[in-house]
């Protein structure tokens, strides 16, 4: 331990923002635990290093007494003042006790302790950079699958896709490059645990978003999502502007926008359409593509009866019901579908 320690640490604050304080700090607490160990010692030893030369030094507290019981604790009134003649009774004497051959311990210690230290602020430090991207978009590369789970690299880390969390219709192979939706991220002892989704209905928000200029302008609004990953999902948007098509905006031309998204998605089919403050017609459009002839909003039950054409039918309930699932998800509604020879009959 010398001037060469003092460098090293003061390299480390500048490079990795570790105060060079807490690092000797961090190695005075972990050199008295191991003089502790090494040498039997008692709990009054303390360790110092000195911040200018390097140089450590072990000292052991003793309070002065009349009689000695407990010499690891206790030192006599006379071989105090033979310290420093200046000693009286209940004074705490500090005495050197570092052992020969501490250097080279102290220097191991501090290595382990300083090598630690930067691998938990390096930990600290993508933790706090992806803990701010919760609920954001993220693109890594595949890496591998380790129990059902897929392993997603994302540069400083990794992330893990949980079985639950996989879309269903999709194989992830290693090297393929995805984007993935950042569900919840935590700290744990061996770094940041970043948890992701390709199903949850914010990843088909947060695509939007990125593909549509108008909605990341503010312009237009994408006011709810109801997805079934793999299949088929529905976004209702809105404008703040008369003059812009929220619809429009987000198929872009010639499709371009949205498809860019369902290519994304392995295929996913995205209905797109209008939110509207009038609940009967928000329902009306939430069942797109099919063609409503009349909605009846009860406000009270919070359900909605919907005639469609009879040619329409199967269309607007969808297979195995999905468009009035979705559409119910989409409009927070109860829908009830009917045709207009159900209605007659």
């Amino acid at each position: 331990m010398n001037i060469e320690l003092i460098q090293a640490l003061e390299d480390i604050e500048k490079d990795k923002g570790i105060p060079k304080k807490m690092l000797l700090d961090a190695i005075e607490a972990a050199l008295k635990s191991a003089y502790k160990r090494d040498f039997g010692a008692a709990g009054n030893v303390e360790v110092e290093i000195d911040e200018s030369s390097g140089e450590v030094s072990v000292y052991s507290k003793k309070i002065i007494v009349e009689d000695v019981s407990n010499p690891e604790q206790e030192i006599s009134l006379e071989e105090a003042q033979e310290k420093n003649p200046n000693y009286s009774m209940g004074d705490q004497v500090e005495i050197e006790v570092t052992p020969g051959n501490f250097g080279r311990i102290a220097a191991q210690t501090a290595k382990q302790v300083v090598i630690q230290r930067i691998r938990e602020a390096e930990r600290d430090i993508i933790f706090e950079e992806f803990a701010n991207r919760e609920g954001d978009i993220l693109t890594g590369i595949v890496q591998r699958e380790h129990k059902n789970n897929i392993i997603i690299d994302l540069g400083k880390t990794e992330a893990i896709l949980i079985p639950t969390e996989q879309m269903q219709s999709e194989y992830y192979n290693p090297g393929d490059r995805i984007k993935v939706y950042v569900v919840e991220v935590s700290q744990t002892s061996k770094g940041p645990n970043i948890l992701v989704s390709r199903t949850h209905p914010g990843l088909l928000k947060r695509l939007f978003e990125l593909e549509v200029p108008e909605i990341h302008d503010g312009v237009v609004e994408i006011k709810s999502v109801s997805r079934e990953s793999g299949h088929r999902s529905k976004i209702a948007v809105y404008s703040t502007q008369k003059d812009v098509d929220p619809v429009g905006s987000c198929v872009g031309p010639n499709g371009s926008r949205v498809r860019a998204i369902v290519d994304e998605l392995s295929g996913e089919k995205v209905d797109i359409v209008q939110w509207s403050e009038d609940i009967e017609k928000f329902i009306a459009n939430s069942l797109s593509p099919a063609e409503v002839v009349k909605v009846e909003a009860n406000e009270e039950a919070n359900v909605a009866k919907v005639i469609v054409p009879d040619y329409q039918l199967s269309l607007a309930i969808g297979k195995e019901g999905q468009n009035a699932r979705l559409a119910a998800k989409l409009t927070g509604w109860k829908i009830d579908i009917k045709s207009e020879s159900q209605l007659d009959s």
